[in-house]
C-alpha cells in the first residue's frame, strides 16, 4: 500500500496550486475535480461520484494520509453573495450549502474510512474567515457566510469523532486569504494593497500550516499565516 495526498478541487486556482506544491514536496498526489473526466472526476453535489472517487483511490492500492478539499462556491452565472435580506433566494442559498458544507462532509464520509487508523492522518477543507460568527462585523453574504460557518462546525464534529478512532488524526478548516482566482475576481477591487495573493503563494502557505499542525489543533480553523481563527 502506498501513501498519497488527495486534492479535491484540483482544477481550481488554489486546488491546482496545492497539487503542484505537494508534488514538488515529494508527495504522491491524486488530483480530483468536477471538470476532470474518468476516474479523476468528482462532483460534490453528487454523492455517487464521491463514492466512485473513493473507490478509485482504494482500488489503486493507495492509502490517503492527507485529503484536502480545496473547493468552494461564492458566485455562479448571475448569482452572487447577497447584500441584504431582500436578496436571499432559497435555491441559491441551498446550493451554497450543497457545495460549501454538505460536499466536504460527504468527502469526509467516504474518504476518512480509507485513511490510517493508527498513524498520522489529515483531513482539511477550505473554509473562510467570513464564516467566523465572532468576526462578522459587516453582515451580508448570507448564504456563503452561513455555509462556511456550518462547514467549520462540521470540521469540528469530524475532528471529535475521528479522534476516538485515531488519536493522531487532524481535521481542520483553512482560510487561504484572498487569492487571485475566479472565485474572488468580482470582489478584488475592495482588497487592500498587498493582500491579494497569487495561488502558488497561498498554496505554499497552506501546506506549511498543515505541516506544522498537531493533533491538539484538530477541529480548528487556521489562516494562511498559521493564525487561529475563532468560530
Amino acid at each position: 500500500m502506498t501513501d498519497c495526498t488527495v486534492i479535491i478541487g484540483a482544477s481550481g486556482g488554489i486546488g491546482a496550486a496545492m497539487a503542484r506544491e505537494a508534488q514538488a514536496r515529494g508527495a504522491k498526489v491524486i488530483a480530483l475535480a468536477r471538470s476532470f473526466t474518468g476516474d479523476a472526476h468528482i462532483d460534490l453535489e453528487n454523492e455517487p461520484s464521491i463514492v466512485a472517487a473513493a473507490h478509485y483511490v482504494s482500488s489503486q492500492g493507495l492509502v490517503p494520509t492527507r485529503v484536502i478539499c480545496a473547493t468552494g462556491l461564492l458566485h455562479a452565472d448571475a448569482k452572487g453573495p447577497e447584500k441584504s435580506l431582500k436578496d436571499i433566494d432559497p435555491a441559491w442559498m441551498a446550493r451554497n450549502f450543497a457545495v460549501n458544507t454538505i460536499g466536504p462532509a460527504l468527502v469526509a464520509k467516504h474518504f476518512v474510512p480509507l485513511m490510517p487508523r493508527k498513524s498520522p492522518a489529515l483531513f482539511a477543507a477550505i473554509g473562510a474567515r467570513v464564516g467566523s460568527i465572532s468576526d462578522n462585523r459587516l453582515g451580508g453574504w448570507y448564504g456563503y457566510r452561513a455555509a462556511k460557518a456550518a462547514l467549520h462546525m462540521t470540521i469540528r464534529n469530524i475532528a471529535i469523532e475521528w479522534s476516538r478512532r485515531n488519536d493522531m488524526s487532524i481535521c481542520v478548516a483553512l482560510h487561504p486569504g484572498t487569492v487571485d482566482t475566479g472565485l474572488s475576481k468580482p470582489f478584488q477591487g475592495n482588497v487592500a494593497e498587498g493582500r491579494l495573493f497569487d495561488a502558488a503563494y497561498s498554496a505554499k502557505c497552506l501546506l506549511d500550516v498543515l505541516a506544522g499542525l498537531e493533533p491538539a489543533d484538530s477541529g480548528g480553523i487556521f489562516a494562511w499565516d498559521g493564525a487561529a481563527i475563532q468560530p
